[in-house]
């Protein structure tokens, strides 16, 4: 297979980044081909930072009669302003990928908070070039806090849970 230097190539790479910016999208994929055996296969993506407010409790309803559910955003251990990421028991993402909290779409999560999982069971998956790569927990612990929410998008060495 020959392959050729295509100085083009470099200016072509940075227009695809500046269309993925300014068209706000979060991949592009682009097939170049130059020849029979020579051709640019290029794939650029970013990171999308999702904001999602938890729901606010009416006053209609009692406290002490609501059912709290800690969600990925706010666990009932977290302590707020607290950097997931300095935490001990953080188990981080070993690529870029995304995040998947479970197997298939109507299957239950791998794990939840308060749950006690043991050294290699998979927590979650991260796809990365369309390979799902289970996850396995580093040691045996509870599940203190799930970081990440499914669907989102990590980058290498981003907490994805905290383990006690």
């Amino acid at each position: 297979m020959k392959k050729t230097n295509h100085d083009s190539d470099v200016a072509f790479i940075k227009a695809l980044a500046e269309l993925l910016n300014e068209n706000n999208l979060t991949e592009l994929q682009v097939k170049r081909d130059y020849g029979e055996d020579d051709s640019l296969n290029v794939q650029i993506s970013r990171q999308v930072i999702q904001q999602i407010t938890a729901p606010v409790a009416t006053a209609s309803v009692p406290v002490a009669a609501a059912e709290l559910v800690p969600s990925p955003q706010e666990p009932a251990h977290s302590s707020a302003g607290t950097d997931p990421a300095s935490d001990p028991g953080a188990v981080t993402s070993p690529m870029v990928g995304t995040v998947y909290l479970q197997g298939e779409p109507d299957t239950p999560a791998f794990i939840s908070v308060g749950q006690k999982v043991e050294e290699g069971e998979t927590l979650l998956i991260v796809e990365a070039m369309k390979t799902m790569n289970h996850i396995p927990s580093p040691r045996a612990g509870t599940v203190k806090r799930i970081v990440v929410d499914n669907g989102a998008a990590v980058e290498f060495g981003a907490p994805l849970v905290i383990l006690e």
